[in-house]
């Protein structure tokens, strides 16, 4: 039986600079943590902290690993050392729950580090890229998989051009817009005037970025050939109420912007 996967390998820029490296290490330790919290009653995962910066994650579902990428990436605490991701999705034969992450071998796997080592190189670094498996004998996606490949990457390109465009409190906001869903509940955290907080949306693009992110978990979840419910609902309003739960850890009120 084949099950439906995604996988992130996920580092840091810059993390050898400023004496930070034990810092961003134990940060990635708490992550990894909060990871499992967000996962463990949706999702099955596995997750790897290596070499200090590095986090790898397997688990069910085409969407699931972009789905956690993207809220780590809108949660992160260091602006000067952010994190990037290359990922992939595909078929496997084993079961998520059977896999030792430290000695898996996988194609997948191949495809993600070729991914993150193509964001390495880049001057600009995106935040995110795809590698996808090539063609198969099996049924599915896999058929036009370069092209959902080129598809996906230039819808991320394009965002990442919108969110680098962002200043600190448009970034702020879009954020907070992920995480508490209303206007008017921002507005109420930063004490700001629910025009303030619509008019930084509207110039950040917040919108638009946000369902793109939606758009592309929409159609990873309808890649994927099974008669199960999608999870990835569920895992977004799990990730949700922990960050709510513990909101000003993540946007800590003496870090708000004016």
């Amino acid at each position: 039986m084949l099950n439906g996967v995604s996988v992130f390998i996920m580092d840091v820029s810059n993390s050898s600079k400023e004496n930070i490296g034990n810092e961003l290490s134990e940060y990635l330790q708490q992550l990894k943590m909060s990871i499992a919290d967000w996962t463990k009653d949706t999702v099955v995962t596995k997750i790897s902290h290596r070499a200090g910066d590095e986090l790898a994650v397997v688990c069910s579902g085409y969407a699931s690993a972009y789905t956690l990428a993207f809220y780590i990436s809108r949660i992160w605490k260091y602006a000067n050392h952010k994190p990037y991701f290359g990922l992939s999705f595909g078929n496997i034969q084993e079961n998520v729950n059977a896999i030792n992450i430290e000695t898996w071998i996988h194609p997948l796997m191949k495809h993600a580090r070729n991914a993150n080592d193509y964001l390495k190189k880049q001057q600009n670094r995106l935040l995110f890229r795809f590698e996808l498996p090539g063609l198969s004998d099996e049924q599915g996606f896999t058929v036009f998989s370069k092209q959902f490949e080129t598809l996906i990457n230039t819808s991320l390109t394009l965002k990442q051009e919108q969110i680098n465009e962002q200043t600190q409190i448009q970034s702020l906001v879009c954020s907070l817009y992920l995480i508490l869903g209303q206007q008017n509940k921002i507005s109420q955290y930063l004490d700001r005037t629910t025009a303030t907080i619509s008019n930084h949306m509207k110039k950040g693009k917040t919108q638009v970025i946000l369902n793109t992110f939606y758009d592309i978990v929409n159609v990873l979840d309808s890649l994927e050939a099974h008669d199960k419910y999608h999870l990835t609902d569920k895992l977004q309003t799990t990730i949700r109420q922990h960050v709510l739960n513990h909101l000003q850890n993540y946007f800590p009120k003496e870090g708000r912007l004016s």
